[in-house]
């Protein structure tokens, strides 16, 4: 019996041997197709807005963070969130600069009074990286933090209420 050779069998044009399947072939193929992973084809862009507010979310779920933004921010917020269809911005306080794979994050935070800023900002931080990597996929290369004001027990009540004139 005579041994089959790829150059003598049925259905191979003679002169031409197969070419053995690996992942590059495989890659030429699809790219003659057309084909390809679908995941591939095209490009997603996520605004610093997008990042902003997924970081804002996330900070505010930390024990110990009262709220976000310096006063004159919390001012205007509170007055926006006055006016009739205003909403709360969640991202207040949070400045986000984000690049195709990477994101950079400056957060302005209150605490409340007799916890540790040290542990409040590690975990913000921690909690900010893992919802801002997880939701968007993008590397969070730095959450810089910047403490703007201590919540003192006394003031809880200290935000002035509309008059009516």
């Amino acid at each position: 019996m005579s041994e089959m050779t790829e150059r003598n069998r049925p259905g191979t044009p003679p002169g031409q041997n197969e070419v053995p399947e690996t992942p590059a072939t495989r890659r030429v193929q699809a790219a003659r197709r057309g084909s390809g992973d679908p995941a591939t084809r095209g490009r997603t862009t996520i605004a610093d807005g997008v990042v902003e507010k997924i970081a804002g979310m996330a900070a505010r779920e930390v024990l110990g963070v009262y709220t976000l933004g310096s006063g004159l921010s919390r001012t205007f917020g509170a007055v926006r969130d006055r006016v009739p269809g205003g909403s709360k911005s969640v991202a207040r306080g949070v400045k986000a600069e984000v690049g195709e794979v990477q994101t950079a994050l400056d957060l302005e935070i209150v605490v409340e009074y007799g916890v540790s800023i040290v542990d409040v900002a590690r975990a913000v931080r921690e909690n900010v990286v893992a919802a801002v990597e997880r939701m968007t996929g993008l590397e969070v290369v730095e959450v810089n933090i910047a403490v703007s004001d201590v919540k003192l027990p006394e003031e809880e009540g200290e935000e002035p209420e509309p008059r009516i004139q």
